[in-house]
């Protein structure tokens, strides 16, 4: 028998619907829901199962997203998108790897639900602007307009200095041993002067509310965060498609990714909320 295409398609599904929300609990609802939408259809007349599929799940991202604006309005603290495990493999795909970035869901956070949907399904997925159309409920030509305004949008916040693989590995690694050793100085070696670290703690667990700029109050900071628990420990993971950092605090985990330009750390994402911890032991299963 044929497999079914949304079990086929089920990696697509998931990158879609996680970029759109940032949440890989909310994007295993969405295929869910998109599931029981496409076992009540006639398989028969779908010509295209891909795109019917990825329009299905754009819809119920959609819908999800509209209602999970006032949760994040509300939310304690900031509120940073749900790590990853990934396998190096992500990084292949450099598009893809970008997009799920940490540092890109925590830009397109600040679009509205149409246009991160039209950002994603353009400018990752490489949809015509007639098969977005249908996706979102609007025109081809105003598809192309907000097109164009979250493009401008995105290109304004996101960084734009591009470093390899390998020095993004050393500078993440040369930032854990530091951590390790609590050393201030070391610290304040891999990263920038103008330093922001963004945590969220969701009002579970300790986290700086704001984000702290300035490498005169994050290297201190960081510094302390083997000396207040009785065990702590660092590991080199591979986060959202780029080399990371889990941190143990006795035992309870955190995610730590950070963007790297010209050698030194400019931001640090640091991820304690438990409730969006739930996928570091296991690579997710990414495509486009």
């Amino acid at each position: 028998m044929t497999e079914d295409p949304f079990v086929v398609h089920r990696s697509l599904l998931f990158t879609v619907a996680y970029e759109m929300l940032g949440s890989a609990a909310d994007a295993e609802d969405v295929l869910q829901e998109s599931w029981l939408r496409w076992a009540a259809v006639d398989h028969a007349q779908v010509r295209d199962p891909r795109a019917y599929l990825v329009r299905v799940v754009t819809r119920q991202a959609l819908n999800r997203l509209r209602t999970l604006s006032r949760s994040r309005e509300e939310y304690v603290g900031e509120w940073l998108p749900e790590p990853l495990l990934t396998s190096p493999d992500v990084a292949e795909d450099v598009e893809l790897a970008e997009s799920v970035s940490i540092a890109m869901l925590t830009v397109l956070e600040t679009l509205g639900p149409t246009e991160r949907a039209v950002f994603v399904l353009r400018e990752v997925f490489d949809m015509s602007y007639g098969e977005i159309a249908e996706a979102v409920g609007k025109t081809a030509v105003a598809v192309r307009q907000i097109a164009r305004r979250a493009r401008e949008h995105v290109a304004a916040r996101r960084p734009r200095v591009e470093v390899s693989r390998s020095e993004q590995q050393s500078v993440v690694e040369r930032f854990l041993v530091a951590l390790r050793t609590g050393q201030v100085q070391e610290l304040m070696d891999v990263m920038s002067p103008d330093v922001v670290l963004i945590a969220d703690g969701g009002g579970l667990v300790a986290a700086a509310l704001e984000p702290v700029h300035g490498i005169e109050l994050v290297a201190p900071l960081l510094a302390r965060a083997h000396r207040v628990v009785s065990a702590f420990d660092t590991t080199a993971v591979w986060l959202n498609g780029a080399p990371a950092g889990r941190i143990e605090f006795d035992g309870e985990p955190s995610a730590v990714s950070v963007v790297v330009e010209v050698g030194r750390i400019t931001r640090i994402y640091v991820v304690r909320n438990p409730r969006k911890l739930t996928r570091l032991d296991e690579p997710a299963e990414l495509a486009r």
